[in-house]
C-alpha cells in the first residue's frame, strides 16, 4: 500500500481539494462535499484513499485547532470509507449512482450518531445524555443526511474524472 512519489503528489492535492471545498462551503452548515470525495476517492484508489481522507484530517487539524471537536475526525470519514469498500466492485452502472447517494446520505444522517460516543468520553457523559445529545442533534444530522443525498450526485462524476486522469498520465508515461 505504499504510495509512490506520483501518488504522494495526487493524493496532497485531493487531500487539499476535500480540505478547500469544506472551506468553500463553510456559508452552509452541514452542507459539504467531503461524504462525495470520501466516496469517490474510495471507489477509485481503494485502501489508498486513505491518504487524501487523513491529509485532509490532518489538515483540519492544523489549519482549525487539534481541539476536542476534531477527535472524531480521526474515526469519522473512516466509517465511510469502510462502508464503501464493503460495497462490490463490479456493481451494475444502473445501480452505482442510488447505492453511493445512498450511502453519503447515511452518512450524513448517522453523522451525530457516529459523533457521540466520542463526545461521551471526552466530556464525560452518561449513555443517558449521550443520546439526549444524539437526539439535540437529529436536526442537523436532517440536513446533512439530506445534503449529502443531493451532493451525492457529483460522486460518478468525480469517479469518471479521477479515472480519466489516471489513464491519461498513464498514457503519458
Amino acid at each position: 500500500m505504499k504510495p509512490t512519489t506520483r501518488e504522494i503528489v495526487i493524493f496532497a492535492m485531493l487531500g487539499s481539494v476535500m480540505y478547500a471545498s469544506k472551506l468553500i462551503m463553510e456559508f452552509a452548515p452541514n452542507i459539504h462535499l467531503i461524504g462525495v470525495f470520501t466516496i469517490a476517492f474510495t471507489v477509485v484508489y481503494r485502501k489508498k484513499a486513505l491518504y487524501p481522507i487523513y491529509i485532509y484530517v490532518l489538515m483540519t487539524g492544523i489549519l482549525n485547532g487539534f481541539a476536542t471537536w476534531w477527535i472524531p475526525y480521526l474515526y469519522l470519514w473512516t466509517v465511510l470509507w469502510g462502508a464503501v469498500m464493503l460495497l462490490p466492485v463490479d456493481m451494475p452502472k444502473k445501480l452505482q449512482p442510488i447505492v453511493y447517494m445512498l450511502v453519503c446520505a447515511a452518512h450524513g444522517f448517522l453523522y451525530g450518531t457516529l459523533y457521540a460516543p466520542a463526545q461521551a468520553l471526552l466530556y464525560g457523559l452518561s449513555f443517558q445524555k449521550m443520546i439526549a445529545w444524539i437526539i439535540a442533534g437529529l436536526p442537523f444530522d436532517c440536513i446533512h443526511g439530506v445534503s449529502n443525498f443531493f451532493c451525492g450526485l457529483l460522486i460518478l462524476p468525480v469517479i469518471s474524472t479521477l479515472r480519466l486522469a489516471e489513464r491519461n498520465s498513464f498514457a503519458d508515461s
